[in-house]
């Protein structure tokens, strides 16, 4: 058997770290276990489905280095929806329900008036066909509930029924289906709610594991049982805990909150957002890994605590900062030509920043540092203007190397007689215009000597 997950997003907006969580936890899911990866747009909401969405989280996964082995579109398997609601007609697990909103809403007070649970009687069942007639007549359209199996001869005498199945995430789970409504599976107009055809897709594209948020754990009882309505294999079920915001909120793809696309705007790397969305909220350690394949192996399901997760972005600045830094100048090279950094300095220049780096795109102000001119905005006393220009005056002849700064440096210290900061740092802020950043050691060669003499106050 090939394990086969999906990632099933409505396009109704950008996708957000929480979708990303999920489609994270999948696709390790698959590598780990050399399977395959589908990304299935559940895209019936027409009123509210955009390709446009679909476009952009299918960019979004890309550049989070995750790669759907299929894209499928809901929408287009409309026939094999309307047979699946056939067989379940044929069979007596779906029936036809009348009742208006506002007739529901009376019968639910009416047994919570009671001390009952306010699930639907399954009044629907009663209905002869001279009574559906009589509603059809009246304008009145049918919406479809699915009989769940929670009775023993009397559907109208429902009892506790568990249905069970061992949660690749959470472990032993249970969920009693004897105190749950009927749930309707088609509305009066025909269209489908989330349940049949995500069912029925499962089904035939032969997804093996269903590994979504723990806010599905009591559809999965109803989902099972559905499965086994249609004859069809149950497949394993994993129930990931959510994220929140750092203040605790939910997130939501109509405000945008945390939507991969600004955090990838942000200057962020892929892996940093990768690591601390899958990590985040488990017994693992959130230190960043600089590729898939390293966070797969990393990657264990059973880690992940059963309470919501708040995913605070101010993390993501260390991750990141850890990752670029790390980075070789083969990685970057190309990447580093789009922010102008390019030349035989470009690689001495990476190994000289990278350690001072936040964000990749941080090379272009150092990059302009080195090669044109310090920020402006420095002032000096004028005890300090007299010490830098007598050290930019002893400075030694080219050939420079990796060794002429400490050469320099020392011909300073013994003509002044200034050492420690009093010494470093003039020099350090004539250099570069900052009080802080790389070794001067290794920006020196980067100058030059004119280079250096350019900047003598």
């Amino acid at each position: 058997m090939t394990v086969t997950v999906r990632f099933a997003p409505s396009p109704t907006g950008q996708i957000h770290i929480g979708n990303a969580r999920t489609a994270l936890f999948n696709w390790l899911f698959a590598l780990k276990n050399r399977g395959r990866f589908i990304l299935r747009f559940d895209d019936t909401d027409v009123e509210r489905s955009r390709q446009e969405y679909a476009d952009q989280t299918l960019y979004d996964l890309h550049w989070l280095n995750i790669f759907p082995d299929a894209v499928e579109y809901q929408s287009r398997r409309g026939a094999s929806h309307a047979e699946a609601v056939e067989r379940l007609k044929k069979s007596g697990a779906l029936y036809p329900c009348y009742e208006t909103p506002e007739e529901l809403d009376l019968k639910r007070k009416i047994r919570l008036s009671r001390k009952l649970p306010p699930i639907y009687g399954r009044e629907g069942l009663a209905y002869s066909a001279k009574d559906r007639a009589a509603f059809e007549a009246e304008g009145r359209r049918a919406h479809w509930r699915f009989r769940l199996p929670n009775f023993r001869r009397d559907p109208f005498d429902p009892v506790r029924t568990l249905v069970s199945w061992t949660d690749v995430v959470r472990g032993s789970e249970t969920v009693d289906i004897g105190s749950l409504s009927d749930p309707i599976l088609v509305r009066e107009d025909g269209t489908y709610l989330y349940t049949l055809p995500s069912v029925v897709d499962d089904i035939e594209l032969g997804v093996t594991h269903v590994i979504r948020g723990d806010d599905h754990v009591t559809n999965t009882g109803v989902q099972i049982a559905l499965f086994q309505a249609l004859g069809a294999t149950v497949p394993a079920f994993g129930h990931h805990n959510l994220l929140t915001t750092a203040t605790g909120e939910g997130l939501s793809k109509r405000t945008g909150a945390l939507s991969i696309r600004s955090l990838r705007e942000s200057g962020l790397e892929p892996m940093a957002i990768a690591s601390l969305a899958v990590l985040t909220g488990t017994s693992e350690n959130v230190v960043p890994e600089g590729d898939m394949m390293k966070l797969a192996e990393r990657f264990d399901p059973e880690a992940t605590s059963r309470s919501a997760a708040k995913f605070d972005p101010e993390d993501l600045t260390g991750l990141n900062r850890a990752l670029v830094q790390a980075m070789p100048f083969e990685r970057v090279r190309d990447r580093l030509v789009a922010f102008g950094v390019m030349g035989e300095k470009a690689e001495a220049f990476w190994m000289a920043i990278r350690g001072n780096l936040d964000r990749l795109q941080d090379v272009t102000s150092w990059w302009k540092i080195v090669t044109v001119r310090p920020e402006p905005g420095v002032t000096f006393s004028d005890a300090d203007v007299a010490f830098l220009r007598e050290a930019f005056d002893l400075l030694p002849d080219e050939p420079w190397d990796a060794g002429t700064f400490k050469a320099w440096t020392s011909a300073v210290r013994e003509t002044t007689g200034r050492k420690g900061k009093t010494l470093f740092m003039p020099l350090r802020l004539a250099l570069t215009g900052r009080d802080q950043g790389p070794e001067l050691a290794d920006l020196l060669p980067l100058l030059g000597r004119e280079g250096t003499l350019a900047r003598r106050p």
